[in-house]
């Protein structure tokens, strides 16, 4: 309650601000005992109004009629020193309209206006003209906060509205994703697997007929095994989250490339530059291209060499992986394809091709910062 994460912190700096003001205003000009005590008592009641003030309308019905008592509150200081009370009054009607609909704030404040301002002149030696000296500011004061927090409470509507657009294209992505490497899963394990299934029955075939071809068979089986086991080791390590136990940027691009060592290639990955805070939208292009680049060379090009390179520019980040295998990889494949449209729809560039000395080669370049 007392660090209500929905209250606004600059409104909150202010009202100390003026709190402390009044304090002293009223110390130094209140006078009598009586009337000093009196001062004090309201002032109190005003700070702990503020303290249990809620600024979600999900809070309870009790904490709501914070914002009235202030309100009434604040006209009773401005009876002790005059027009100090209306910085209050602000505070409290923009409360209204952040716990209450703004209609309904809008109706409290008309009916506190009315209450108040109306009896006036017929209680207290005011004139009508004196009266309205007093409301049209004030009335200035309540409309242009109510504005003023309409327009807040719009921007902040709007903002939850974009981020929970931004989580769903997040998940989708993340979707899209899982699906195109069950795919290629399905693909390079189920035909491997497949073949594995096709050894071992033509060993069963042919324990009898031809014994001598048994163990060719079972050769072939394992060899298979040990390729689906390795391509398995990688899904599993591409499929952790980019922060890899805490590591991020080159540091976990880097182990991701390492991550393919073992499978019989040679791999490299080095970085160039200064290294900069990556925006994640973009670290996260970078990963899926190098884990593209790296599983491509391993499935397709026959390659013994696998390099990467990182390199940090003044706001864009180049990442190149090339290998010396045989190159022309299908471009137009989903897997390329779609990498080509993520990496353009933050602002970058993305080209596929053989390279000039032979082997394949990937270059993406994304900007450090989403513009």
């Amino acid at each position: 309650m007392l660090r209500d994460p929905d209250r606004p912190v600059l409104l909150s700096v202010v009202f100390w601000v003026l709190f402390a003001t009044l304090l002293v205003a009223g110390v130094g000009t209140t006078g009598e005992w009586p009337r000093l005590a009196l001062f004090s008592g309201m002032l109190a009641l005003v700070g702990a109004l503020w303290l249990i003030m809620p600024w979600s309308p999900a809070a309870s019905t009790l904490r709501k009629l914070a914002a009235p008592a202030l309100l009434v509150t604040a006209t009773f200081i401005g009876q002790v020193l005059g027009g100090w009370h209306i910085a209050l009054m602000f505070a409290a009607i923009v409360n209204l309209a952040f716990v209450y609909a703004m209609r309904t704030a809008i109706v409290i404040t008309v009916i506190y206006l009315l209450f108040v301002g109306v009896p006036l002149p017929l209680v207290f030696d005011v004139s009508w003209l004196q009266l309205l000296n007093q409301l049209v500011p004030v009335t200035l004061l309540a409309v242009s906060s109510l504005a003023m927090t309409s327009a807040l409470l719009e921007a902040r509507r709007q903002r939850e509205a974009a981020q929970r657009l931004i989580e769903r294209i997040r998940e989708l992505a993340v979707a899209e994703e899982r699906a195109r490497m069950a795919r290629d899963m399905h693909d390079s394990i189920g035909h491997q697997l497949t073949v594995i299934k096709v050894n071992l029955e033509n060993a069963e075939r042919y324990r009898e007929r031809h014994p001598d071809l048994i163990w060719e068979e079972v050769r072939q089986a394992k060899e298979m095994t040990v390729r689906a086991l390795a391509e398995a080791r990688r899904w599993v390590r591409a499929l952790r989250p980019l922060a890899l136990d805490g590591q991020v940027g080159s540091t976990a691009l880097g182990r991701l490339a390492r991550s393919f060592e073992g499978a019989g290639v040679e791999v490299s990955f080095t970085v160039d530059g200064i290294e900069r805070r990556i925006d994640p939208d973009s670290e996260l292009v970078l990963y899926r291209v190098l884990q593209e680049g790296f599983t491509n060379a391993l499935r397709h090009a026959e390659a013994r060499q696998v390099r990467a390179r990182l390199d940090f520019g003044e706001d864009r980040v180049v990442l190149v992986i090339g290998d010396d295998g045989k190159g022309t990889v299908d471009t137009a494949g989903f897997g390329l394809s779609s990498l080509a449209e993520r990496v353009r729809a933050i602002g970058g560039s993305f080209r596929a091709a053989n390279a000039r000395d032979g082997g394949f080669e990937l270059r993406a370049e994304v900007p450090v910062a989403r513009p």
